[in-house]
């Protein structure tokens, strides 16, 4: 698995420590174990947990701007747990709704010692921000309007972002948005191994 992620890294040209590659390799091996009794994934094969969890999560890090973050619907941890190993600086809240993937992730930040991650147990639109979020971070949780809709109180009002990973640009969806809200960027992003189109919708307050 070592060399896997080494040769996906280099392709991707993501330097990360050691340190954090064998957390990043701790992490899925937690995922495969759990993922048995919890269903937390629908991928059973650690090395492509590899390419479709890991490697799908941290492209998406060099274009997150702020310190403070929170991922909504996070499921199993991602793209949070990835994200928090290869930017330890900055924080990220987990949340999601059902228990037994709160359980998971709390024993994954105990494993892996991670002291900037956060798993909450709640329904989005229950949850208090204070202070705000620098970015509401989402993987295949919900459509931008729903996702705006329920996360609309998270980010901070200045410059606080949405950041939607997505497959396709969803045209449908973007020509939905209202006018209080801005496309500010969409990236496309390339992730070795996968034979599959993803982008980074990034949005914020007009």
């Amino acid at each position: 698995m070592k060399h896997k992620l080494d040769a996906l890294l280099q392709r991707a040209g993501i330097l990360v420590s050691e340190q954090q590659k064998n957390s990043l390799i701790q992490y899925v091996e937690m995922l495969h174990k759990w993922n048995k009794a919890y269903n937390l994934t629908s991928v059973r094969d650690p090395q492509e947990m590899l390419v479709r969890h890991i490697m799908d999560s941290i492209v998406v890090e060099p274009h997150l701007q702020g310190d403070r973050f929170i991922d909504v619907g996070t499921g199993p941890g991602l793209p949070g747990i990835p994200l928090a190993i290869v930017r330890p600086s900055a924080s990220f809240t987990l949340l999601d709704s059902l228990g037994k993937r709160v359980r998971f992730l709390r024993q994954v930040q105990h494993e892996l010692k991670l002291d900037n991650v956060f798993p909450v147990q709640s329904r989005v639109e229950e949850f208090t921000a204070e202070p705000p979020f620098d970015g509401v971070i989402s993987r295949a949780f919900a459509s931008l309007l729903d996702m705006l809709a329920w996360c609309k109180h998270l980010p901070a009002s200045a410059n606080g972002r949405f950041y939607a990973l997505k497959g396709v640009v969803p045209e449908e969806e973007l020509t939905a948005l209202p006018a209080s809200i801005v496309v500010e960027r969409i990236v496309r992003l390339s992730v070795p191994g996968l034979d599959a189109e993803r982008h980074l919708v990034i949005l914020k307050a007009n």
